[in-house]
């Protein structure tokens, strides 16, 4: 193929040296730049958006990754194209190939095309980011990872799940700014609900000034109303507001609290109880 190898070695192989060094310090570059650039733009809109610092990082990430993994497949395609000019292959008739295979694997596509413009507005409009607890596509859990196509999530029994983001019409951010305990406490209808109002309220303010879960807590837990009056007991609504993610953990131990202080207060809590009749038929 070529009539003399050292000539051509000396002149494209340097070349081809020379793109492939250029193509590893532009990676190196953005590597480190990306990041940055993309932190800088966030601190100006972080005071507009009221973001904690780890939702910030969170985003900054999310961004970053994209960016990143969108950049290394321009660069593949650009190197490729060069080193392949390099080496004597036309790329005229090679583009020509690529856009009518294009366009066969185009009508095939379409849901691709659909996940990558889909993933391109969750980014842009920060529905979620990598870390967020999220249910999306009847599935809820924790964002591990995000591309442009899809978004991987691991649920609660440690199951990952892989979701185009094509099908994600409706999602919803379970860790965005703050969580919220939404706790229903059934008591005895023979009780008195003043009293078990200040027992919550105590229990609420107790858990909220304890250091451990100081924290994690925003606002105590308390009483908001009765809710309902169910078959066996009357459901009492407590509510309070914890960082983002945090209220399983924080509802976790209230349950706990109230348990053991319902004990020894003497509040029943009842539960659904059924009364068996045996009768005996007459000789």
């Amino acid at each position: 193929m070529f009539e003399n190898p050292i000539d051509w070695a000396q002149d494209h192989g340097v070349r081809i040296v020379i793109i492939l060094a250029l193509a590893v310090v532009a990676h190196a570059a953005a590597k480190r730049l990306i990041p940055r650039t993309v932190r800088l733009g966030m601190e100006a809109q972080r005071g507009k958006d009221d973001q904690s610092s780890e939702e910030h990082d969170r985003r900054v990430e999310t961004l970053s990754r994209v960016f990143l993994r969108t950049l290394d497949v321009v660069l593949l395609v650009v190197v490729v194209m060069l080193v392949l000019a390099e080496v004597g292959v036309s790329l005229a008739p090679l583009i020509a190939s690529v856009s009518i295979v294009g366009i066969a694997i185009g009508f095939g596509a379409q849901s691709l095309v659909r996940d990558a413009l889909a993933g391109s507005f969750i980014l842009l409009e920060d529905q979620f980011r990598r870390g967020d607890i999220v249910s999306i596509a009847g599935i809820t859990g924790q964002v591990e990872s995000f591309t442009l196509r899809r978004t991987v999530l691991r649920d609660l029994d440690g199951a990952v799940h892989t979701v185009p983001n094509g099908e994600i019409s409706v999602s919803s951010n379970r860790s965005r700014g703050w969580s919220r305990v939404n706790l229903n406490v059934g008591v005895g209808y023979g009780e008195n609900l003043e009293r078990v109002r200040e027992v919550l309220d105590a229990v609420g303010s107790e858990l909220a000034a304890d250091p451990d879960w100081e924290p994690l807590i925003v606002e105590a837990p308390s009483v908001l109303r009765v809710d309902s009056f169910g078959d066996s007991a009357v459901e009492v609504k407590v509510l309070a507001v914890t960082e983002p993610g945090k209220q399983w953990q924080v509802t976790g131990e209230l349950r706990r609290r109230i348990k053991a202080r319902f004990d020894a207060e003497g509040i029943e809590i009842p539960f659904p109880q059924r009364v068996v009749t045996m009768r005996r038929e007459a000789d």
